[in-house]
């Protein structure tokens, strides 16, 4: 990379929101502390398996966050079932009873369950216009019952060059998200998402079809959910009906701290990733302490309250307010 390209990327981040910078400064702090903590894991030779570790997290996040930009409401509470309900469906249906193994078959059969759901979930919440909370709880409760009922205890295996995509080449699925996220952003549907997230009537007053740019929004965060799918299933191997809905959460508090805008119009793949790898970081760290999972369960908590409240237009009115008053 030229220097002229890496003073605009970090011009890019000192412009960046107040949130996103914090994120991008905690992110080192918590990158410092693991390597202290435990030298060998974040070892160079050992990037890959990192990579593979976080990838589920990074690409759900994503995931989470197209629908956010929407605006209005637009959520999508159901991408962490849908992670796991693909998962599934690969490991038992395809790999298990299907014989097949070939990532040429696999792979798309991923992405397409994940723009299935993209396609219900838009149509559901875009075009019906549900509350996109409701709507998202419909199919979050569908795909969490239709994921144990094809398969009710982990169990399977997946084959060898699976497997390798949260190890040595775990990079292909992110650098996928990355690249298919470069090509959104070049694409007049990418002003248009953020014009409706920011103020949809001026949007719609302008002639953007505000529903349609919903539905695409929701359409895209399935495919990327489905790039998820295929990280997690690297990752454990096997299929786990009750691993993928623990990501929904985690995604929502990542994509917040991250400084993606829950009310819509402001965030993206960055944001996204920053906040991810917080999460990850936070988690490893917390880990090497021994410390339990109920507690990680508080602190993904404390975090989502937290990004909530730094993302708050009020709370900074409020304070800007109280420092200005003599």
């Amino acid at each position: 990379m030229s220097a002229t390209g890496k003073t605009s990327g970090f011009k890019r981040l000192v412009s960046a929101r107040p949130e996103t910078r914090l994120a991008a400064i905690l992110f080192i702090i918590l990158l410092v502390i693991n390597i202290i903590l435990n030298p060998v894991r974040f070892a160079p030779s050992n990037w890959g398996a990192v990579l593979g570790l976080a990838a589920p997290l990074l690409l759900a996040s994503l995931a989470t966050t197209i629908p956010f930009l929407a605006g209005r409401g637009s959520i999508d509470i159901s991408v962490g079932p849908l992670i796991g309900l693909i998962n599934v469906i690969l490991v038992q249906i395809l790999i298990i009873k299907g014989g097949v193994t070939s990532p040429l078959l696999l792979i798309p059969a991923a992405l397409l369950l994940g723009l299935a759901s993209g396609i219900l979930n838009g149509f559901l919440a875009a075009i019906i216009r549900i509350q996109p909370i409701v709507a998202t709880l419909g199919t979050y409760l569908i795909y969490g019952g239709l994921a144990l009922t094809i398969l009710p205890s982990p169990s399977g295996s997946v084959p060898g060059w699976l497997s390798a995509l949260a190890g040595t080449w775990s990079i292909l699925p992110v650098g996928a998200a990355i690249l298919l996220w470069f090509i959104i952003k070049r694409l007049p549907f990418h002003e248009a998402l953020m014009a409706v997230g920011s103020e949809d009537r001026a949007a719609y007053t302008a002639g953007v079809n505000v529903p349609l740019v919903r539905f695409l929004a929701y359409v895209l965060g399935g495919l990327f959910a489905g790039l998820a799918a295929i990280s997690l299933t690297a990752l454990i191997g096997s299929g786990d009906p009750m691993i993928g809905p623990g990501y929904t959460l985690i995604a929502i508090a990542a994509v917040a701290l991250g400084g993606v805008s829950l009310a819509g119009g402001i965030g993206g793949l960055t944001a996204a990733f920053l906040g991810a790898a917080d999460i990850f970081l936070l988690q490893s760290m917390l880990t090497a302490f021994n410390v339990s999972t109920f507690v990680l369960q508080v602190v993904y908590g404390v975090v989502l309250v937290l990004a909530v409240c730094l993302n708050s237009e009020k709370l900074k009115l409020y304070f800007r307010s109280k420092v200005t008053q003599p």
